[in-house]
């Protein structure tokens, strides 16, 4: 619990209205998409860099938490405040700052919502790639936060890719900037900034960012592929990249998604319909044609029912419905989802796919699968009710199986989620204990006294 005296000067140091001690805000901000209940003492609203050092000043003094905290869109427990204290909310910062037309770059402030900034970049003909299905609701310093990710991702990477420099407020309360913020190349010192993009909040709370802009792409073309077999889906995505075309964006989803969608949406998807790819190609018009054509023969010598192309803009928006309502329509199967994220070899994802449907069949469970076939990240989504202790449980094994699994093809068990407190325990089977330790002390070193997002990442013991 806060002291009063800690309310007083949280009050003094943001403003009256711009801090809450109210039930309705602290049980607002106590979750995020894991559906996980943490609720913290306050939420604290600040302006920017000054006013976030002056409460982590405190924090030290005083000896109380801080959990930074964008729109609380994450799968791991990343925004969550698990040890309770001070939630800082990043809402009002969320300026686009400059977009520069002449250097490609943006300046932005951690609360700008991802789709909002791609859609003013696009306006002057620019384009921000990474696009993670939340884009619509999560934020810029979210998704510096977790590295998010994408369907573009196969083409173009991940948020680390884009982002220059930051201002960051660290833990004990200093401003910093890292890296560059117009220039394209810059190796002076230690590349914090990469430190800083995917360290979850533990490491500072980002309150600038420098971001790269490409060139829009002039022209896209959306496909869909429909397969009476899953493995045969996963197995033309892989003979798509062999071949070294590489889509914009190489999707997989499988026959529980595709049930779920159909139920949810009414698509018109066939039950006979095991599997779909979802590809789009970009880039200038006179050359997506023969993309479009060796995708369409990959497709079909590998077993695909139906191939399809869009023919406008609006037949591309519904092949992405079958996309976009996924996530919401999964709770029809189960009230619970564990939902993972895991990446392997692009050569790999045959195994993969086979090895979940037994895992499946193993523990009793059932599993969708869908994502980023392109780049091998696949999110592998459990499905079971908490309220069954027994189905829980194995729905808890079916998740480590899966871990073991793609470890066992060389693949990481977190391709964009983060470890937050959903994958901590399990992240001894990647990482070998000297180098937990060696992150534990980048961790000290920038946070001695362990007030920023704490038990995130490394469970307890590793503390």
């Amino acid at each position: 619990m806060l002291s009063e005296g800690v309310k007083r000067e949280l009050v003094k140091i943001a403003g009256k209205g711009f801090v809450s001690f109210e039930k309705e805000d602290i049980v607002s901000y106590s979750y995020d998409a894991t559906n996980r209940m943490h609720p913290p003492d306050a939420v604290v609203f600040p302006a920017g860099s000054e006013e976030i050092s002056r409460i982590l000043k405190v924090a030290n003094l005083e000896g109380f938490p801080v959990t930074p905290r964008g729109a609380g869109t994450g799968f791991s427990g990343g925004s969550l405040p698990v040890k309770g204290g001070v939630v800082i909310s990043s809402e009002r910062m969320k300026n686009i700052r400059e977009i520069d037309t002449e250097n490609f770059t943006a300046e932005v402030e951690p609360g700008v919502i991802t789709g909002d900034f791609q859609a003013e970049a696009e306006r002057l003909g620019l384009f921000y790639p990474p696009d993670p299905t939340s884009l619509k609701f999560s934020t810029i310093g979210g998704n510096i936060a977790e590295c998010s990710g994408g369907p573009r991702a196969i083409k173009y990477g991940v948020t680390r890719d884009y982002v220059l420099g930051l201002t960051v407020v660290v833990p004990t309360g200093e401003i910093i900037t890292t890296g560059v913020k117009k220039t394209m190349k810059g190796v002076v010192g230690y590349d914090l900034t990469r430190l800083i993009v995917g360290s979850e909040g533990t490491l500072g709370f980002v309150t600038g960012a420098y971001l790269k802009l490409l060139p829009l792409p002039p022209a896209i073309r959306t496909m869909l592929a429909e397969f009476a077999s899953l493995e045969d889906a996963a197995r033309a995505s892989s003979e798509i990249i062999r071949e070294k075309i590489i889509p914009s964006t190489l999707e997989l989803i499988d026959s529980v998604c595709l049930r779920c969608v159909e139920q949810y949406a009414k698509m018109g998807i066939s039950s006979a319909v095991s599997a779909v790819l979802l590809i789009e190609v970009d880039g200038k018009g006179e050359i997506l044609g023969k993309d479009c054509e060796d995708i369409r023969e990959i497709s079909m010598r590998n077993g695909a029912m139906r191939f399809k192309v869009a023919e406008n803009k609006n037949e591309a928006k519904d092949i992405w419905k079958v996309r976009r309502a996924i996530s919401p329509s999964l709770s029809r199967i189960k009230p619970t989802k564990l939902n993972e994220d895991v990446v392997v070899p692009r050569s790999k994802i045959v195994e993969l796919i086979k090895g979940i449907k037994g895992i499946a069949e193993k523990r009793g469970v059932i599993i969708a699968s869908f994502g980023h076939a392109g780049d091998g990240n696949i999110h592998v989504n459990v499905m079971v009710d908490r309220k069954n202790a027994g189905e829980f449980r194995r729905g808890e094994d079916a998740v480590k199986d899966i871990f073991e699994l793609t470890l066992s093809l060389g693949g990481t068990i977190s391709g964009e989620h983060g470890v937050g407190i959903s994958k901590s325990p399990y992240l001894n089977m990647e990482l070998s204990v000297q180098t937990i330790e060696a992150m534990m002390r980048i961790k000290r070193a920038f946070d001695p006294n362990g007030i920023m997002n704490p038990g995130k990442i490394f469970r307890m013991e590793h503390v």
